[in-house]
């Protein structure tokens, strides 16, 4: 059986959510009615309802954590911070949202396996919502030799810029020689990938970082490797 799309899990599960919501309002309503009935009938629903109204507060005390889920059931809801088939970070948890129910949220880890989230954790937790993304940000970072001449250092912002503006769905931020490093001059580059998809991001980084490496070669510009000087001094 062929795996439903993202958008029609997300319509079920919406239209399931409704029709619970309007269950729990119907059997209040109906409780509601029930004793309006009675009470015109003449029977004395006081003390039934004073012994409701302290039975409701004995349950509320002992199911205090299931109605704290359901509460926020209803404010992931209203507020929708995220839906079924949306890419979600919870703390260090990365995972898809597979659905969302009356007490628990279960998502599928980039790992494989199901992680089943109380709705109070996920709505008294930061959640990132990686779905609604409409770009992404790369942060380059290098370092060239100390020996590099001034005339080539000063070149490789504009290097990177054109290399970053041959892409169309790229934006150039900035790039900058950013410090002195242990064993080279350190860059500083960003740019902008215009699409939410991790795997065009890391596309678009790759051949950024290609590019780099042969215009580089071309200049004869060289990338700093680690190095340190041990002097050894005989007694």
């Amino acid at each position: 059986m062929a795996r439903r799309s993202g958008a029609e899990s997300a319509g079920e599960q919406e239209k399931k959510s409704v029709r619970g919501i309007l269950a729990l309002v119907k059997m209040v309503a109906w409780g509601l009615a029930f004793i309006l009935v009675l009470d015109n009938l003449g029977v004395k629903v006081s003390t039934f309802v004073a012994g409701l109204g302290i039975t409701g507060i004995a349950v509320a005390l002992a199911a205090q954590a299931i109605l704290g889920d359901l509460f926020s059931y209803f404010v992931i809801f209203f507020d929708r911070p995220f839906q079924v088939g949306h890419a979600i970070k919870v703390g260090n948890f990365i995972g898809e949202v597979e659905s969302i129910g009356i007490k628990t949220t279960r998502l599928r880890s980039l790992s494989g396996e199901q992680v089943v989230m109380s709705n109070k954790y996920l709505t008294d937790n930061q959640v990132q919502n990686f779905k609604v993304m409409s770009r992404r940000r790369a942060l380059l970072l290098f370092e060239v030799e100390y020996k590099t001449p001034e005339s080539k250092l000063r070149s490789i912002p504009a290097t990177i810029r054109e290399i970053v503006s041959a892409f169309p769905d790229a934006t150039f931020d900035r790039a900058h020689f950013k410090e002195f490093g242990e064993s080279g001059l350190r860059f500083e580059a960003v740019f902008f990938v215009e699409d939410s998809n991790y795997r065009r991001f890391m596309d678009v980084v790759q051949e950024v970082n290609l590019g780099i490496k042969a215009r580089f070669e071309n200049q004869g510009i060289t990338f700093a490797h680690p190095a340190r000087t041990v002097q050894v001094i005989q007694a």
